[in-house]
């Protein structure tokens, strides 16, 4: 997500702050890099010249050319902007004075938009709300079915009318029924195209206009880029769309539709899918989407997958068998599968202040790519063992690990590397929770020296 363009940023921002002190053609230097980074991701002109201009304008101030660290401030300033194009602050779902809401998904075949659907369903359901998917698609073979089969695996309810012509007709049977088993929002996919065209906007309208939806949501290919923004601007003249959905953000290395669509339609991304699982749909958030650009991590998304996923009993259980120092394999094993909820390692790490900066630490490189077979091994190989071997890894002798090693594809080597590790990490915890107090590491080294 946004590679290319945070990669082009760390350079910029590491150059600011080896300023000492800020010229004006300092700056100008700065911006035409800025500029050129714009350009590549994608961005259009028109929105990057904007961009450009603001950033000049508070960038040639006094409060940065009179500041102390006139580099942070420069990139505090881009960081602003940046955030600002995209909106701001986070713009969430109307919601109906009287029930039912009605969401309204429009958008071009392939784009996600049936996925989508079933994801928002699913979003909605985990805040405690009891959403209804409509199978309005009626254009799109198999588009029906997809949605119900969505709607199943995923728990959320579908009304699907298979074998009908009429979207509208759909759609009143579908708010009658929210009306007797208290169904609220309601999330209708509507037909797409392969391209924008005159028939397909005339239909969208007729239904637009039968079922007053309080959202209309476009849900775009981020990584179409400005096929993205272009289309966008279509549906919304034709429209007045609300929001819009960009999907596939986790595969968009350039981000040139994030950066650019707000800014040319005026209205606001809503969510991003950043990924195939039914939970890889987010509420988009712009000032931590700015700060995953220009490097500075997103800790609060983090926090919140972290919530999302870790079971609140298990974390107290892990806490006291922590302060026991009676930490388990199988303890172990619980946590890699937690981690593994959360989404991608590269994407987790890429929410760490700094970490993403580290030789290693970027997605698609050797490094990460071993990380995350490391990962996948070391579940193999717990595995493997018996629930008394997780317990007590010290009755693992040779022929034990000769086993393991043959029943999850990996080497003794391997096996024997995981056993010292884990073996080292509760050394470690023992002597952090010990009475000396839970700041001090093996020799009484303090973990967190006193100032």
């Amino acid at each position: 997500m946004f590679t290319q363009l945070r990669e082009r940023f760390d350079g910029i921002v590491k150059t600011l702050r080896g300023y000492g002190r800020l010229s004006e053609d300092n700056i100008a230097e700065a911006l035409r890099e800025v500029r050129l980074a714009l350009l590549e991701a994608d961005v259009s002109v028109k929105v990057a010249r904007q961009l450009l201009e603001r950033v000049r304008e508070r960038a040639v101030g006094q409060d940065v050319l009179g500041s102390l660290s006139p580099g942070q401030q420069v990139v505090q300033v881009v960081y602003e902007e940046i955030a600002a194009l995209m909106g701001g602050r986070r713009a969430p779902l109307v919601t109906a004075p009287q029930p039912p809401t009605v969401i309204m998904l429009v958008g071009l075949n392939g784009s996600g938009k049936t996925t989508t659907a079933a994801k928002l369903g699913r979003h909605l359901q985990a805040e405690g709300r009891r959403p209804l998917l409509v199978a309005a698609d009626l254009a799109r073979p198999a588009a029906v079915e997809q949605l119900a089969v969505l709607g199943r695996q995923l728990g959320v309810a579908v009304h699907a009318e298979p074998g009908a012509k009429d979207a509208a007709a759909v759609c009143a049977a579908a708010l009658a029924r929210t009306r007797t088993e208290s169904l609220d929002p309601v999330i209708v996919d509507t037909a797409g195209r392969q391209v924008v065209d005159a028939a397909l906007m005339e239909e969208l309208k007729r239904l637009k206009a039968q079922i007053q939806p309080h959202e209309i949501l476009m849900v775009a290919d981020a990584m179409t880029g400005q096929d993205a923004v272009n289309s966008a601007t279509a549906f919304h003249e034709a429209l007045d769309v609300s929001g819009f959905v960009l999907t596939k953000l986790d595969g968009d290395a350039r981000g040139g539709a994030a950066l650019s669509i707000r800014a040319v339609t005026g209205r606001p991304i809503k969510f991003v899918g950043v990924g195939e699982k039914p939970d890889a749909l987010e509420p988009f958030h712009p000032d931590r989407m700015a700060s995953r650009i220009l490097g500075m991590g997103d800790v609060l998304t983090l926090v919140e997958k972290a919530q999302e996923t870790v079971d609140q009993r298990e974390a107290e259980a892990l806490a006291k068998k922590l302060r026991k120092a009676s930490f388990t394999l199988e303890d172990f094993k619980a946590q890699l599968q937690q981690m593994k909820k959360m989404g991608p390692l590269d994407q987790l790490l890429g929410m760490i202040p700094g970490l993403n900066r580290l030789p290693g630490m970027k997605a698609g490189t050797p490094e990460m790519d071993e990380q995350e077979r490391e990962l996948r091994r070391m579940e193999a190989i717990i595995n493997s063992m018996t629930a008394k071997e997780r317990r007590t890894p010290d009755v693992l002798d040779g022929s034990r690990r000769r086993r393991i090693a043959a029943g999850s594809g990996t080497t003794v080597t391997d096996v024997n590397r995981l056993v010292r590790q884990f073996t080292e990490a509760q050394k470690m915890m023992k002597q952090l929770m010990k009475g000396r107090g839970a700041g001090r590491m093996a020799g009484g080294r303090a973990l967190f020296p006193p100032r």
